[in-house]
């Protein structure tokens, strides 16, 4: 069980990898007071967690009404992960996340203080998308029984955590590894990632062709 749930972690990290979402994190909360500041991190978090505990709970019966076999959304997601791996290792960034540079944020030093954005653009899709949420999707649909399902629950937790703390250490973090050290801890997520991805596409052939792989 605990190797599980490290698998999960280390799954979550890669693909959800708060490190990417520190420079619109700190431009949707400048001129903040640091209280209104943990708002923000705590709201995207919070955000984080209960995405993940959704799909957890509900993914696999959400496959079963839109009529897709487990087998084949493995496969899917296992090489959807993968192709966002690749984008990581060439320093392309994770493709089915939007750049932060899409995200038009005007500052108002006028303005109150708002955790609507900790949602959207900042919790979905920038720091849990699409890749995240077909990897809970896929790991929910393996387990079976309360213990496996808490391990995926507990995994979100642990991630959720390390998430608000990378939030609220942002502005050291980026000043410490700067462009470049964001960059390198980028693309080993993605040697990290595709490893992860290769193991999805496998169990997916093997509910598909029990009897070739």
């Amino acid at each position: 069980m605990n190797t599980e749930i490290i698998k999960i972690i280390l799954a979550f990290l890669v693909l959800i990898n708060p490190f990417s979402a520190l420079t619109l994190f700190l431009d949707l909360t400048r001129g903040y007071s640091m209280n209104n500041r943990r708002k923000v991190a705590r709201v995207a978090c919070l955000t984080i967690f209960i995405t993940i505990s959704f799909f957890t709970v509900a993914g696999e019966t959400l496959l079963k009404l839109l009529g897709i076999s487990i087998g084949s959304f493995q496969l899917a997601g296992g090489i959807l992960v993968f192709l966002i791996a690749l984008n990581m290792m060439n320093g392309e960034g994770n493709p089915v996340k939007p750049d932060q540079e899409n995200f038009d944020v005007e500052y108002d030093k006028h303005a109150a203080p708002s955790t609507a954005s900790a949602v959207v653009p900042l919790a979905i899709p920038m720091m849990i998308g699409p890749g995240g949420i077909s990897t809970v999707i896929i790991y929910s649909s393996q387990v079976s029984g309360i213990l496996q399902v808490s391990a995926i629950l507990i995994a979100g937790l642990f991630i959720s955590l390390f998430c608000y703390l990378a939030l609220m250490a942002a502005g050291r973090i980026s000043r410490l590894l700067g462009d470049t050290g964001l960059n390198i801890m980028s693309r080993i997520m993605g040697m990290l990632l595709a490893a992860v991805s290769i193991e999805i596409i496998v169990n997916g052939l093997r509910t598909l062709f029990p009897a070739l792989v």
